[in-house]
């Protein structure tokens, strides 16, 4: 149906609140202790230090490479919420065990006052149809495939806590990647080659229908190397047991690359020659590269002396995926497939930046090397899978409905304090699917998988509802915390006077005023607008008389609580001649994923609200412009709650082979 935004406030920006000066620092007033009260725990906290350092010195814990005993844990890893050290330094959760950061630097040494947050607050930050497990840590998504009507996705999980540490494979099956049931553990760390974590790996499927999976084990002497397994039952739907290759690992860390920077195997695609091959992310001189090995049978390898690809100055490559895709077509293809019409996209997740890179480019089957299309922009030089809160990313193929499938971790942005107080940490974005966009012919197109919609409840339709400058509408759709959002603007100009303003872009945020924008949505946001979310677009002239658009997102006054993270997201979309500008925001409790122009552009927002929630929360259109007037046609879905359950275990038993529904 056709409705009327409630109503519309036509007060200009520098008269809200929410377009007040940014302040340094949160204005949240902090307590002040009188002197003595710091005296006394500055020398409570030496003696503890020195208490601490006292038993670590006389309690050593030597290396062995002995299998541990049944009784050992399952890892040496720290689930505490700090690391011990006497160093002034906090390094992020992670890094001294050889993986990319699992904590945020500037916020995990915080001992401060933190935000008082509520037990209430906490609930509703965990989201309604995003996979997250019940409780605790998990990560990077792990061999995600589809085996005889169930789609099965491994993650990386601490069964401990709710901070990194004691990297299990969690594991849960959907009919259609949106209700989902927990199953017992995949894999965990019981061997001395994975005793230290059952890290990232892939699934492969085999053309007899076998499933092996390469995953990187961290040893009991913190090398990395990669193990084989495989399901002990090939029938079994549910692939509830899984085999370690005894003869593990396969591979371990060839001459010239360090033992901590080898990890994240790929799934194997097969060449011409009836070889498969497998890269694996490394770095060598500060540069990221991919190995390649060939293999027949998963248990030997053959190093090649090329690289598949180097970026000299990137840094280590996680995660590395490499996949084809078709120039003129509406499906995913199979990682093996190669040809006429198709390129290959080869991507990073850069270890030293923490965001997920790639670029298209072309196979050579026969040095088994690959070239970008544009080497400006090479992988780690140019394009993002997301453009916000998203790393560890891992693409599989459905051939149920002939589709390339993309996962992506959302992590935390708050304090490892807050984590272990409610108990959970990250979660992972709704399955995207993956196409070339032949429109351009320089990106992807990501969207969210079609099942996402048996989730839509009711609708509300506004047509060209008219912002004008400086103001905000807002769109009566009732409680906005889990909406399925399509929106697009169109610009109508006021005749001002056209201005060069080359120095456009998202830094500024949502309060940087121009002539054409910023212009989009407010979501997550509170009556008073003390706490919002803008997800926007801003138009830029170029010198040349052209225009260039970026889809932006700013999280700086997504909360009131002073110990998150938060900062403006974004970059710049391609928007053709005959389009409008146009988005598609999941919105998801504590997530937003938002789409721009088809999914040329994506960004991820992890937000903190402590006002704007439940009930409070808003929804709002908005125009920071000067010079135009900004004409809004949306529909809007409030959204179900997905199913995420634990698998009845009373009857794992007796479930059946299914087939493709």
């Amino acid at each position: 149906m056709e409705t009327n935004p409630s109503h519309t406030t036509t007060s200009h920006y520098e008269h809200s609140s929410y377009y007040s000066p940014l302040p340094d620092h949160s204005s949240q007033p902090s307590p002040r202790r009188p002197l003595k009260g710091y005296a006394v725990i500055f020398a409570s906290m030496i003696f503890l230090m020195s208490l601490v350092t006292l038993i670590i010195i006389q309690s050593p814990e030597p290396a062995s490479l002995e299998k541990p005993e049944k009784d050992q844990p399952l890892s040496t890893k720290p689930t505490s919420f700090y690391n011990i050290s006497t160093s002034p330094v906090v390094l992020p959760r992670g890094v001294a065990q050889g993986v990319s950061a699992k904590s945020n630097p500037s916020l995990s040494g915080h001992h401060g006052v933190s935000y008082n947050w509520t037990n209430a607050m906490f609930s509703w930050q965990r989201t309604a149809y995003h996979f997250q497990p019940q409780k605790n840590w998990m990560n990077d998504p792990d061999g995600p495939l589809y085996h005889m009507g169930w789609y099965h996705l491994f993650y990386q999980y601490n069964p401990d806590s709710a901070v990194w540490g004691n990297i299990t494979w969690g594991h849960a099956v959907s009919r259609d990647l949106i209700h989902w049931l927990y199953l017992p553990f995949a894999m965990v760390p019981d061997q001395w080659y994975d005793i230290n974590g059952v890290w990232t790996g892939s699934a492969t499927i085999l053309p007899d229908g076998k499933i092996v999976m390469l995953y990187t084990g961290d040893t009991v002497d913190a090398v990395q190397v990669q193990n084989l397994a495989y399901p002990a039952n090939l029938s079994d739907p549910l692939l509830l047991d899984w085999v370690k290759y005894p003869d593990n690992p396969v591979l371990i860390p060839p001459i010239g690359i360090a033992i901590d920077e080898y990890r994240d195997p790929t799934t194997a695609w097969l060449g011409p020659d009836g070889k498969w091959r497998v890269t694996i992310g490394s770095k060598v001189n500060g540069a990221g590269v991919s190995l390649v090995y060939k293999t027949t049978n998963f248990t030997t390898y053959e190093l090649l002396e090329n690289y598949l690809h180097e970026v000299p100055g990137t840094g280590m490559w996680e995660c590395v995926d490499f996949y084809p895709v078709a120039i003129n077509g509406s499906t995913g293809l199979d990682t093996s497939v190669n040809g006429p019409g198709i390129k290959h996209l080869l991507k990073a997740s850069l270890d030293d930046t923490k965001v997920d890179v790639y670029a298209l480019g072309t196979y050579f089957v026969n040095n088994d090397t690959w070239v970008p299309d544009n080497p400006a922009e090479d992988v780690g030089l140019g394009l993002k899978y997301d453009y916000g809160r998203y790393y560890a990313s891992k693409t599989f193929y459905d051939p149920k409905f002939e589709r390339r499938v993309l996962w992506g971790w959302i992590n935390e942005t708050d304090t490892e304090y807050e984590d272990l107080a409610k108990g959970w940490a990250s979660l992972q974005t709704i399955p995207r699917t993956v196409l070339f966009d032949n429109k351009t012919g320089t990106n992807i197109l990501q969207w969210p998988v079609e099942e996402v919609e048996s989730l839509r409840l009711n609708s509300t339709d506004f047509e060209g509802v008219v912002v004008k400058p400086g103001s905000v509408v807002e769109l009566n759709i009732g409680t906005a915390t889990q909406l399925d959002i399509f929106a697009d603007f169109e610009i109508e100009s006021l005749g001002l006077e056209e201005t060069n303003e080359a120095n456009g872009g998202c830094r500024g945020g949502a309060v940087d005023r121009s002539r054409l924008g910023p212009f989009g949505l407010l979501v997550i946001a509170d009556e008073t607008l003390s706490e919002l979310t803008p997800i926007y677009f801003r138009p830029t002239n170029t010198s040349d008389g052209g225009l260039q658009t970026y889809f932006c997102a700013d999280e700086r006054r997504s909360s009131k609580a002073n110990d998150v993270f938060n900062q403006v997201y974004g970059s710049q979309v391609p928007v053709l001649d005959d389009e409008k500008f146009s988005m598609r925001l999941l919105v998801d409790h504590s997530i937003v994923e938002s789409f721009a122009q088809g999914g040329r552009t994506v960004i991820t927002s992890r937000v903190y609200p402590t006002e704007a929630i439940y009930g409070a929360a808003r929804l709002f259109l908005f125009n920071n412009a000067t010079g135009v007037n900004v004409k809004a046609t949306l529909k809007i879905w409030q959204l179900n709650s997905a199913f995420i359950h634990p698998f009845p275990l009373d009857q794992i038993d007796t479930v059946k082979p299914l087939q493709p529904f």
